[in-house]
C-alpha cells in the first residue's frame, strides 16, 4: 500500500511536470531541434527531481535528508543536461546536414532530368537534318555540284557541333563523377588567352564584336594548363555568343588578396537578376534556350567545376552594359 501511495506522489509531481513540458514544446514548435532536445532533456530531469521530492515530502524526511537527496539528484541532472545538449547538438547538425543533402540530390536530380531533355532536344534535331541531307545525296535527289557541296559543308558543321556537345557532356560527367585528375604547372594567363582569342576571333568577327585584352599585368598561375584553357574558352564563347552585334568583350586579369583573378566582361546587356544565381547550372540557357546557336548549356557549368576542382570559384554580376564574369583562383606564383 505504501508503495503504491509513493508510486502516485511520483506520477502526480512528474505529471504535472510533463504537462507543462508538453506546453512548453508546443510553443517551440518552430525552433531548431536542439532547442527541443534540450526542452525534452530538461523536462524529463525535472520530472524526476519533482517525483523524488514529493515522495521526500511524503515521507516526511529530514531536511538533512532532503537536501542530501535534492544535491545528489542535481548533480545527476546537471550531467544528464550536459551530455543531453552535447550530443543534441550533434543531433541537430546531423539533421541539417542530412537535409542539406537531400536537397541538394534532389537539386541534382532535377538538374539531370532537365539535362537529358535538353540534350535530347539538341541531339534529334540536327540528327534529323543529317538523315534528310544524307538521304538526299545518297537517292541522288540532289545533284547540282554547289548544292552537294552545301550539303557537305551542314553535315560536317552539324558534326562539329554534335561532337562539341559529347565532349561537354564527357567533361561535365567526369567533373561530377570526381574522376578529373589536375596535374598543375606554371601556367602563363597571357598565352592561354592568346590561344582562346585566336580561337574565338572567327565567330567574334562574324558578329562583328571587339574583342579587348589588357596589355600586361597577366599573372602566372598554379593550374592545370588544359583545364584552365577550357575555361577561359567557356566564357569568352558565352560572352561572344550573348553579346548583339558591334559589342564588345573585354578579358583582364590581375592580383588579389586570395591569389589570382581572370575577368570576362561583355556588353550583352546584363542577365535577369533571377537568373544571375542560376547561370552556373546544368543546361540553364535563359530565355534563349532553345535557339539553334545557344549552345548545350554545359559551358558554364564545366567552369564552375573546372574552376572549384583547382579550389577557386567563379562569380558574375551585372554591369553597366553587360555582365562581368570573374574567376579567382589561389596559389599564386607571379607576374609576367
Amino acid at each position: 500500500m505504501i508503495s503504491l501511495e509513493i508510486g502516485l506522489y511520483a506520477l502526480a509531481a512528474g505529471g504535472v511536470v510533463g504537462a507543462g513540458g508538453a506546453v512548453v514544446l508546443r510553443l517551440l514548435r518552430g525552433r531548431s531541434i536542439l532547442t527541443h532536445t534540450v526542452v525534452m532533456l530538461a523536462v524529463t530531469v525535472l520530472a524526476v527531481v519533482a517525483g523524488v521530492v514529493a515522495v521526500a515530502k511524503a515521507m516526511f524526511l529530514s531536511g538533512h535528508d532532503l537536501r542530501v537527496v535534492l544535491i545528489t539528484v542535481s548533480a545527476s541532472a546537471l550531467v544528464s543536461l550536459a551530455v543531453g545538449a552535447v550530443f543534441g547538438r550533434r543531433l541537430a547538425a546531423s539533421a541539417v546536414w542530412a537535409e542539406t543533402a537531400r536537397e541538394r540530390e534532389r537539386h541534382l536530380e532535377a538538374g539531370r532530368r532537365e539535362l537529358v531533355a535538353w540534350v535530347s532536344h539538341d541531339l534529334r534535331t540536327p540528327l534529323a537534318g543529317l538523315r534528310a541531307m544524307a538521304e538526299a545525296l545518297e537517292d541522288g535527289v540532289v545533284v547540282d555540284p554547289l548544292t552537294v557541296a552545301d550539303y557537305h559543308a551542314r553535315i560536317r558543321v552539324e558534326a562539329d557541333r554534335m561532337t562539341q556537345l559529347v565532349d561537354d557532356l564527357f567533361e561535365l560527367s567526369r567533373i561530377n563523377a570526381g574522376a578529373l585528375r589536375l596535374a598543375p604547372t606554371r601556367v602563363p594567363l597571357r598565352e592561354v588567352v592568346s590561344d582562346a582569342i585566336a580561337g574565338i576571333a572567327p565567330l567574334a568577327a562574324s558578329k562583328r564584336i571587339t574583342l579587348v585584352a589588357a596589355e600586361t599585368g597577366w599573372p602566372i598561375v598554379q593550374a592545370g594548363e588544359r583545364e584552365l584553357a577550357r575555361v577561359v574558352s567557356n566564357l569568352l564563347v558565352n560572352s561572344v555568343r550573348y553579346t548583339p552585334e558591334a559589342g564588345t568583350v573585354q578579358i583582364d586579369a590581375g592580383h588579389g588578396q586570395d591569389g589570382v583573378w581572370l575577368a570576362v566582361s561583355d556588353t550583352c546587356g546584363g542577365i535577369p537578376d533571377g537568373d544571375l544565381d542560376r547561370v552556373f547550372e546544368v543546361a540553364f540557357r535563359g530565355e534563349r534556350a532553345r535557339t539553334p546557336g545557344a549552345g548545350g548549356g554545359l559551358g558554364l557549368a564545366i567552369v564552375r567545376g573546372l574552376v572549384e576542382a583547382h579550389g577557386g570559384r567563379v562569380d558574375v554580376r551585372n554591369t553597366g552594359h553587360g555582365c562581368r564574369f570573374e574567376v579567382r583562383l589561389p596559389d599564386l606564383v607571379g607576374v609576367r
